[in-house]
């Protein structure tokens, strides 16, 4: 006999931005079959009033909206809530226009047409990562300290904000300080071992990182130890406290 169905409020909850009418649909059903709460709009703008509403753990956006760009959305709502995980959803192909939507804070992308499947894998990955393990002890790194069960990064006590792919990327090199981490293990540990999309999420992620934490030392109350990311050309990464 199969289990009842959890209320709304005690599953993940997914908002699909999404202009046609098919694909909006299809993914709204789907998402509800598996055991998760979505809602479904069409626009850009409605999507920024649903997220001001209500909390979301998940945005899946369509680029391609009819009010507004999707790479616009996607920076406006990564400013106002930085733990939202975003998976943009395009049929733009071209490395340029998939750089632009990570760059603005998108966490993944998809390109359609695309499996319900992968984006279902894809999404029980992103979000299993965002589950904090209550053993873990804050990394020390310098002056820098990233605790992972708070998913909080600080430097001299003042918070560092990160995007949430920063966030773990720092961790997971943190955690193998000194050694070398290579691209493959960054991409698996980090979005997901069956992933497809081009590493260039890796590269832009990575500066997205740096540019954070040298922000960080800029305005830090006093002279802070940073770690250092040394890039391994042909393989990885090294962090050195």
């Amino acid at each position: 006999m199969r289990p009842p169905a959890l209320p709304d409020h005690d599953r993940p909850r997914v908002l699909v931005v999404e202009d046609d009418d098919t694909i909006g649909r299809h993914l709204e059903t789907g998402l509800r079959s598996n055991g998760y709460a979505s809602h479904w709009s069409r626009t850009g703008e409605g999507a920024l009033a649903e997220t001001a509403r209500t909390p979301y753990d998940a945005l899946l956006l369509d680029l391609g909206l009819p009010d507004a760009d999707g790479i616009d959305i996607a920076r406006t709502l990564r400013a106002r809530l930085p733990d939202l995980l975003i998976i943009i959803l395009t049929a733009r192909t071209d490395d340029i226009d998939v750089i632009a939507g990570l760059d603005a804070g998108a966490d993944d992308y998809l390109v359609k047409p695309f499996s319900l499947t992968v984006l279902l894998a894809r999404l029980r990955a992103h979000l299993r990562r965002r589950t904090p393990t209550t053993t873990a002890i804050p990394l020390r790194l310098g002056d820098l300290v990233v605790d992972t069960v708070a998913r909080r990064c600080t430097l001299h006590g003042a918070d560092v904000p990160l995007r949430p792919k920063e966030f773990e990327l720092l961790a997971l090199l943190g955690r193998h300080a000194g050694q070398a981490v290579s691209r493959e293990t960054l991409m698996a540990e980090v979005w997901d071992e069956n992933w497809f999309g081009s590493t260039k999420t890796l590269d832009v992620t990575m500066a997205g990182l740096r540019r954070r934490l040298a922000e960080a030392t800029q305005t830090a109350s006093r002279p802070a130890r940073l770690p250092r990311i040394t890039t391994l050309r042909g393989h990885g990464y090294r962090l050195e406290c």
